[in-house]
């Protein structure tokens, strides 16, 4: 495939002392994903030099400065050298302000680029709250910043593994303002932009579930009204404008027939609502206390860019080990290559 074919994609790779740019590392080492993509690391070199040794892959760095002038081919990784981490003093599996103000500008210059049109897509790598935070980044998480940096208001995360999606109504905020939060008009834009998403994947016709708030989906108003007063009005709102919104249902039962096939997006109420079921489906710790498989995408919807992401954190425990899995990186890249074309 020709390179004018094949989506330019802008990877942040994250924390520094954290896993991303050793996954970012193991999934370059893919041959298929240059027949896809053409994938420029965000990154410092020095740290990407690092990340190929503890990752021990047979591959060599191109430095950039501009996208245009990447190789894009297998075998040597591109990176836009951000020069903004002193190899010597790097501290893997600690929370630092450093690493924090690093990872911070990894994530605002994939941002740019994918707003000037220089790149046609972003992924980003696991980055840690309190280390953005101590930097004096104030954000909840990438997503925000996202939201903040593309001056994106309606926005909305999804999960996804394979055809198991779910997309949240709300996310980093506390149980109590999540309660606050599911209103009708929130809910119908949720449901649009998961509509939206799913068609823009080829979904004809999308099933799209919507979970209540309350155990029973509140059992007729026993458990709370939340169902009747926002919830379903806004299900009706959605059927009215031909949309196959169904609900709302039990949450107990719903996220089993979601990764079952009967729907093809779950519309969750809450981050733990739609993270649970998502990672207990996609990860999988063995006997051996390891992560066997650590399966799923998480993807902002709403943005006037696209922003694929791992779905998981910067995992500190097995940072500069070598043991990280690259299997969420992997897929994120391939949904952005997809998203792209």
């Amino acid at each position: 495939m020709s390179n004018n074919k094949r989506p330019l994609l802008g990877l942040s790779v994250g924390d520094p002392g954290g896993i991303g740019p050793e996954i970012t590392a193991k999934a370059l080492a893919l041959e298929e994903i240059y027949g896809i993509c053409r994938p420029l690391v965000i990154a410092d070199f020095e740290l990407m030099k690092d990340a190929v040794r503890i990752a021990n892959v047979k591959l060599g760095l191109n430095r950039v400065k501009e996208p245009n002038e990447g190789k894009y081919n297998f075998g040597r990784i591109d990176v836009l050298d951000m020069q903004n981490v002193d190899i010597s003093k790097l501290l893997y599996k600690t929370v630092t302000k450093e690493n924090g103000k690093a990872s911070f500008e990894y994530i605002k210059k994939v941002i740019q680029l994918a707003m000037d049109g220089k790149i046609d897509a972003t992924v980003t790598g696991p980055i840690n709250k309190e280390s953005i935070n101590s930097a004096g980044f104030h954000y909840a998480g990438h997503t925000e910043i996202y939201s903040d940096l593309t001056k994106t208001k309606d926005y909305a995360m999804m999960l996804a593994d394979d055809n198991f999606r779910i997309v949240h109504v709300s996310t980093h905020v506390s149980l109590h303002e999540a309660i606050n939060r599911v209103k009708k008009d929130r809910v119908l834009r949720v449901i649009h932009l998961t509509y939206n998403m799913l068609k823009r994947l080829g979904v004809d016709n999308p099933r799209i579930a919507v979970a209540g708030l309350n155990p029973h989906a509140g059992e007729g108003g026993l458990f709370g009204t939340e169902e009747i007063e926002e919830i379903t009005p806004a299900i009706e709102s959605a059927k009215a404008e031909g949309i196959n919104a169904i609900g709302p249902l039990p949450s107990d039962t719903l996220f089993a027939k979601a990764k079952g096939g009967e729907y093809d997006a779950v519309v969750a109420m809450y981050h733990d609502q739609g993270h649970v079921a998502m990672k207990t489906a996609g990860f999988v710790y063995n006997k051996d206390k390891q992560w066997s498989a650590v399966s799923g995408v998480n993807v902002t919807l709403g943005l006037p860019i696209i922003r694929t992401s791992v779905d998981h954190g910067v995992a500190f425990g097995k940072a500069g080990e070598g043991r990280a899995n690259p299997q969420s990186m992997i897929q994120a890249i391939k949904m952005a290559a997809q998203l792209a074309m």
